[in-house]
């Protein structure tokens, strides 16, 4: 019975991992969409998603075994009423989060104690119930395996195998495939719609059985040797320690990866992939290598590598060591540094994939409530380990020495556990961590900082991002997480003194969106109008002064404020309304999250904030020409007027959009309109000093906006179809260019 069992209770746990990151990816994203592009959000999901998995395990570990025998019902029907959960969680989160973002619109700003706490509370009240449910399918699922055969003691790592199996799978299907095709919301409807599908087939599995032939006998109580009695204490610790480290090196990593990888969400969902691969892979070798505790990889030997490969990622991705240069695949190319990224964390997720399942087995010995206490154990350091990373060690040591600090644990245990080794590996593992250790600490550097940089740059760190400024005079850069975001550029001026020139009317206030280095707010009070910025990281804001010597006056100015917040939830909550609204989104135009600033929904927002001749300047720099094509068309579906001017220096375009007509300007007409101010300011970087001649080269490059739109209306951008951001299908065309 068990032999025919196996493959479909292991496909049942794979296709339930699948859906686990599915919906960990989607709700990601539907939380930055209704609570801000912003890292709390991102570690909120992460933790409240760890955290009901860990309670899930405990809890249906401890009740799982009352159930079956005080209702006589099988275990799987309670794994298929867990399923059935799982999938109601699809249809509900995404209400949830509009529901719960707009009860926190009268709350403060994003990065004010009382929004996050709040925020934190709606994502985890919105999620928590669903990831409960999760976790209460392993000691669900062990329960039925101990049903059928009392002796099985390895029945976590089998479902362990399969659902790591079913994650990894689930990572690039939904990132490469699914959003792209059907959007967030059916994505999530088919994730919601498999879960249905295994709680059917699980109970109809149940009905095969009757429960008390499944459990005539009483329950076998696992009997631990003495020599995992004498572990059990480190065994736990090791645990969480293995679950902290984990999860706070990934957003490390994270964070080390984005300079050399890009801010797209393919290169993280492949990151996340391997992850998962190397995971899975130290779970299969595990698996194979039996019960047979001679054939294994003791405990000690796997800490004594996990002390020596958790240091890689620090000492291989090292700037100085490697050129960046291209390595060919076949005919694909890849970045060398990017490839070495991968390389580099492999075997340290390899060995926790082995690691991990053997220690649970050892502890659990197939018992359901004993496996679903030390995974709870083990989850809880899932939950800690991002908090403490994002809020506490990048923000204070840099991502340097927060790997270093990371390693730590695991030296710690290496010490404890020396004896257990022979000499061999005493020496090696114990040699070769304590070299790395001071190469690490003392002679690598990271990406944080660019080598272009030089001696001379700011460097400021928090919560939200590394911000790294450097360079002189117009060469100066601005640097977030490794990309460069913009530059000292006329096309940042005009950002502000074209839509406040084309303004019907005297404008009296604007919101700029994006502050960069500055040059938009500043060009802004120019006109000695109310200028509100909003801003998403706190070092962009506290850089200003790097780039302008007249800074922090412009700081001072009581027509300017400075405001640290999520642009989406910015205009929902403000109650003001403005004359220009202007933004200039992060590039490149395919960065992750970056359609939250190019939808309609979002200029749907817009206006609502715009006064009645109110004018949104929007920026597009340089990309696909179908993207740009879809930001046009979302533009026009959203406002009757639309106008485009091409950048006046490179690729790029300024697109001006209102509800009411936007006035057709001569160059006479644009010089009369700007202030004595604003005219210095227009022509700060220009040699020439001929105000009037600028102006007509600006306005003589105006284009018909209806040049630029897709013959194909589906060709625009929405909060549900990013088309920015999820191209892969597209482009290699594995469905129509168009599409």
């Amino acid at each position: 019975m068990k032999s025919k069992l196996t493959p479909v209770l292991f496909l049942f746990f794979l296709v339930s991992g699948f859906c686990g990151l599915l919906y960990q990816m989607v709700w990601i994203r539907l939380a930055f969409a209704s609570f801000g592009i912003i890292t709390p959000v991102l570690s909120v999901v992460i933790s409240v998603f760890m955290l009901g998995l860990s309670l899930g395990s405990w809890g249906g570990g401890r009740c799982i075994s009352y159930l079956t025998r005080s209702t006589r019902i099988t275990a799987i029907v309670y794994y298929a009423l867990a399923e059935f959960g799982i999938g109601l969680g699809a249809f509900m989160v995404p209400n949830l989060f509009v529901v719960g973002s707009d009860l926190l619109l009268t709350v403060g700003a994003s990065d004010s104690y009382s929004y996050l706490f709040l925020s934190a509370l709606v994502i985890a009240v919105s999620i928590f119930p669903w990831c409960v449910f999760m976790g209460a399918t392993f000691p669900f699922m062990m329960a039925f395996l101990k049903e059928v055969e009392q002796s099985e003691e390895r029945g976590f790592s089998f479902l362990y195998l399969a659902n790591v199996m079913g994650a990894m799978t689930g990572t690039l299907i939904t990132a490469f495939v699914l959003i792209e095709l059907a959007g967030f919301r059916n994505t999530l409807w088919i994730g919601g719609a498999l879960n249905g599908l295994i709680g059917a087939g699980s109970l109809s599995l149940g009905a095969w059985f009757r429960q008390s032939e499944l459990t005539q006998k009483k329950p076998l109580r696992p009997q631990l040797h003495a020599a995992a009695r004498a572990e059990q204490p480190w065994l736990l610790a090791i645990l969480f320690a293995s679950g902290f480290v984990s999860l706070a090196m990934e957003v490390v990593w994270t964070r080390v990866a984005t300079p050399i990888m890009g801010t797209q969400v393919y290169p993280f969902a492949l990151l996340l992939f391997v992850y998962l691969l190397a995971t899975w892979i130290g779970s299969y070798v595990y698996r194979q290598r039996g019960p047979v505790e001679s054939k294994r990889f003791s405990t000690a030997e796997l800490i004594g590598l996990l002390a020596v490969c958790a240091f890689l990622p620090a000492v291989i991705n090292d700037p100085w060591l490697y050129p960046s240069s291209v390595v060919r695949l076949g005919q694909y190319g890849l970045n060398s540094r990017v490839l070495l990224f991968v390389i580099s964390i492999f075997p340290f997720c390899a060995i926790l994939g082995y690691l991990t399942p053997q220690l649970i087995d050892e502890y659990s010995k197939g018992n359901p409530e004993r496996a679903g206490k030390v995974y709870a154990v083990n989850i809880v350091g899932c939950i800690l380990g991002p908090l403490v990373a994002s809020y506490l060690l990048l923000p204070w040591l840099g991502a340097k020495f927060t790997l270093v600090i990371l390693v730590l644990p695991f030296l710690f245990f290496l010490v404890i556990h020396l004896k257990e080794l022979s000499p061999r590996w005493r020496w090696t593992t114990g040699g070769l961590s304590v070299f790395l250790l001071m190469w690490a600490s003392l002679v690598s550097t990271s990406y944080e900082v660019p080598l272009q940089a030089g001696s001379k740059y700011l460097l400021k760190r928090d919560h939200t991002a590394t911000t790294v400024s450097f360079g002189e005079g117009m060469q100066k850069r601005l640097l977030v997480n490794g990309i460069g975001i913009t530059a000292l550029t006329p096309i940042t001026k005009l950002m502000a003194h074209l839509p406040m020139a084309f303004h019907n009317g005297r404008p009296e206030s604007s919101l700029i969106i994006c502050f960069g280095m500055g040059t938009t707010y500043r060009s802004m009070l120019a006109w000695g109008v109310q200028v509100t910025a909003v801003e998403l990281v706190p070092g962009v804001r506290d850089s200003f002064e790097y780039f302008f010597k007249d800074a922090r006056a412009k700081k001072e100015n009581p027509l300017g404020k400075i405001v640290i917040d999520d642009g989406r939830r910015f205009l929902k909550r403000t109650k003001q309304s403005f004359d220009v609204i202007t933004i200039d989104p992060p590039p490149p135009p395919e960065a992750a999250g970056s359609s939250l600033l190019y939808s309609e929904e979002f200029y749907a927002l817009v206006k609502m904030r715009l006064k009645p001749k109110g004018i949104l300047q929007q920026w597009f720099p340089p990309g696909e020409s179908r993207i740009y094509q879809a930001v046009v068309r979302s533009l026009v579906n959203s406002f009757p007027y639309v106008r485009a001017f091409p950048s006046i220096e490179g690729p790029g375009c300024h697109f001006l959009a209102s509800t009411a007509p936007i006035v057709v300007l001569t160059p006479d007409d644009m010089m009369a309109s700007l202030p004595q101010e604003a005219q210095l300011d227009f022509l700060e970087w220009n040699s020439t000093g001929d105000l009037r001649a600028y102006i007509e080269k600006v306005l003589d490059r105006e284009i018909p906006v209806v040049k630029l739109l897709s013959a194909n209306p589906r060709v625009r951008i929405t909060d549900d179809h990013p088309f920015n951001e999820y191209f892969f299908l597209r482009r290699t065309r594995l469905i129509p260019p168009d599409h």
